[in-house]
């Protein structure tokens, strides 16, 4: 058994002579490429049993030898796939459970999963695929070890009458030894020569959603569980990775040029990185290309999110208050300024410029980029205890918000903005160090942080909408009425929402009676 580690790269076919003629892989690879003719097939249940449990299943022919390989667990985070790996000989292209079987040291559920009666007996073909590959062992100067391969094919699901298929073009790039950042500095120097994307999809899901139509799902954040005994350096990395992780996830969702809450929730992830970036900067500092780049996505997507809650939320709420007849027209612009700002949204993420920043991101939070500019002081500190600096980090977060919320009722709505951000990063900064205190006690603490965001909110789309609608009356002389309507009726609920004592006051004072957390 191997925990097999590799970054995933996807490329157009016409860039593959690009990739075999890099000057890196001429540097670093040891010998001449490997050229393979492979014909995997994958098997599974008629309910996908394995499909459900994370773990994939197939037998590979490769030139007139077969193998079976079974991979299940691991996690995927900003590109980088971690998974455990079996594999044995076989003597044709049916697979022999019991040899798996030896091989699976412990306890571990796949074993169990083997075992099912329903899985021996009920294993067939569910796709299969054809792949010209072309692999490089590289060296790099640092001692890493890395295998750099090309594939090149198809997936293919169905019978010779019926057969739909995807096109293969990627480049897997694993790790045999050594750093996992360089299989990013390697990635980074292909990019420079070869338009490239981060594929977060293997072969064996790619099969999966063709055979079974599965659909993108949006993710959300994935729980963290941060151990007493980290330093706060180690506790960056994992809050850090945890974001891009959530950022990534999404990445096909918002790639196709609809989903609402991958955006959503990619936006998100975008806004818990820069929390976090936040919480550690008196530590550690992102470099300022990579800030400008965070910057640019996060610009990219923010429109997208702000027409979809105009269109959905805000305008729905509306209903009931005007003709609908004469909201019906300006419900269909905003969709369609949506559905145009997702498309760009889209783009965005097809840009070399997303995957440089992807890479990068990975590339210095896996070196520990930051200690190259810190000072003595500042290295010390990223060696203490990390749930010293949580619990420091949470009363510094409560006393900012706590000045900021002096202005809650008399402020600006520029100001209440300035309020919600600190309860949102008060409550990131939370959720990011539950772990190291009591449940009971974070629940207790989250709670009316997030009641009193929740509130903050509605008032903040509230004032979005606003500049929306004027936006869209400007440029559609037709809507002016209907805009003006709406724009009137929010102005109107914010104002009496800002003077009901039993909403924002109290959502306030809750907050105020919540014990931080020890």
């Amino acid at each position: 058994t191997a925990m097999e580690v590799e970054l995933k790269l996807l490329l157009d076919p016409q860039h593959a002579a690009q990739v075999r003629e890099h000057p890196l892989l001429a540097q670093y690879a040891t010998g001449e490429p490997l050229l393979l003719a492979m014909h995997d097939v994958y098997v599974d249940t008629p309910d996908l049993q394995l499909c459900r449990h994370q773990a994939g299943l197939r037998v590979r022919q490769i030139e007139g030898s077969w193998v079976q390989t079974l991979k299940a667990g691991g996690s995927v985070r900003g590109g980088l796939h971690s998974r455990h790996e079996w594999e044995s000989e076989v003597d044709g292209p049916q697979v022999q459970l019991d040899a798996l079987d030896a091989l699976i040291k412990g306890k571990q559920p796949v074993r169990a999963l083997l075992r099912r009666k329903a899985i021996r007996q009920g294993l067939h073909t569910v796709f299969s695929t054809r792949i010209e590959r072309t692999a490089w062992q590289l060296a790099t100067p640092e001692g890493d070890l890395v295998e750099c391969v090309l594939d090149q094919g198809v997936i293919e699901h169905g019978s010779a009458d019926s057969m739909r298929s995807v096109p293969v073009s990627e480049i897997e790039l694993e790790l045999k030894s050594g750093r996992p950042a360089a299989l990013f500095e390697i990635a980074l120097a292909l990019l420079q020569e070869v338009p490239l994307r981060i594929g977060q999809m293997s072969k064996a899901e790619r099969g999966y959603r063709l055979a079974a139509g599965m659909p993108v799902k949006a993710v959300k954040a994935q729980p963290l569980t941060l151990k007493g005994k980290l330093s706060v350096q180690q506790g960056f990395q994992a809050i850090a990775a945890n974001c891009l992780e959530q950022i990534s996830a999404n990445q096909d969702g918002v790639a196709g040029g609809e989903d609402v809450e991958s955006l959503h929730q990619m936006r998100v992830g975008l806004r818990r990185l820069r929390s976090a970036l936040s919480l550690f900067k008196p530590l550690l500092a992102l470099p300022d290309d990579l800030q400008a780049d965070l910057d640019w996505l996060v610009g990219k997507l923010g429109a997208a999110r702000d027409w979809d809650v105009l269109a959905g939320d805000t305008l729905k709420s509306c209903e009931g208050e005007g003709d609908a007849d004469m909201l019906a027209p300006l419900t269909e612009a905003a969709r369609e300024q949506a559905r145009a700002a997702h498309a760009q949204a889209a783009v965005a993420l097809a840009d070399s410029r997303y995957t440089q920043l992807m890479l990068a991101l990975q590339r210095w939070l896996l070196a520990g980029g930051w200690r190259d500019g810190s000072t003595p002081r500042q290295r010390r500190e990223l060696e203490q205890p990390l749930p010293r600096f949580a619990r420091q980090a949470l009363r510094q977060r409560q006393r900012r918000l706590r000045k900021r919320g002096k202005l809650l009722s008399g402020g600006t709505p520029d100001q209440r903005h300035q309020i919600r951000i600190a309860a949102k990063k008060a409550r990131y900064a939370a959720e990011f160090f539950a772990s190291l205190f009591s449940d009971g006690k974070v629940r207790a603490y989250v709670k009316p942080l997030s009641g009193l965001q929740d509130v903050l909110g509605v008032l903040n789309d509230s004032q979005v909408a606003d500049g929306l609608l004027h936006e869209l009356a400007e440029e559609r002389p037709p809507l002016q009425a209907p805009a003006s309507f709406v724009r009137g009726y929010l102005a109107a609920r914010a104002h009496a929402r800002l003077g009901d004592a039993r909403g924002l006051q109290r959502a306030w004072q809750r907050f105020k009676a919540a014990r931080l957390p020890r």
